[in-house]
């Protein structure tokens, strides 16, 4: 399996042979070519609205420089693209926000990705009147 992204030998983030500064030169478009599969058919079938929304933001976002206010958003199927990178968003998870910090790594995966939905049950001891078999306990 060949690997995406890797860091070079002075420490310099490449993406599939372009650095950071380079992919964040390029049109959307051009990005795409780059991406994998399914977030490059995303963005070539066309993005909504609120996934335009969302570009719009961050690229004021990096243009104001206010890069460590969170950028709050319910689009969870947006793909990564290079301008997110060092910005902060709060994705919805459908019960609250939380931050997400996109680092260049995350180029080509989605937003919702780094966000889960569900929580993981652990489950404890059943106790007395769990089951119906549990109700007649032993009076010793």
């Amino acid at each position: 399996m060949s690997q995406e992204y890797r860091t070079g030998r002075e420490g310099e983030f490449t993406y599939r042979g372009h650095t950071l500064d380079e992919l964040q030169e390029m049109e959307l478009e051009e990005v795409a070519e780059l991406l994998p599969a399914r977030a490059r058919r995303s963005i070539t079938r066309g993005l909504g609205v609120q996934h335009h929304k969302l570009l719009e933001a961050a690229e004021d976002a990096t243009a104001e420089e206010t890069a460590n206010d969170p950028i709050r958003t319910h689009v969870r199927d947006m793909p990564i693209v290079p301008s997110f990178v060092d910005l902060t968003f709060e994705v919805y998870d459908g019960q609250s926000f939380e931050r997400v910090v996109v680092e260049p790594e995350m180029i080509g995966h989605y937003l919702g990705e780094f966000n889960l939905t569900r929580n993981s049950v652990e489950h404890g001891q059943a106790g007395i009147g769990a089951t119906r078999s549990s109700k007649f306990v032993p009076l010793k």
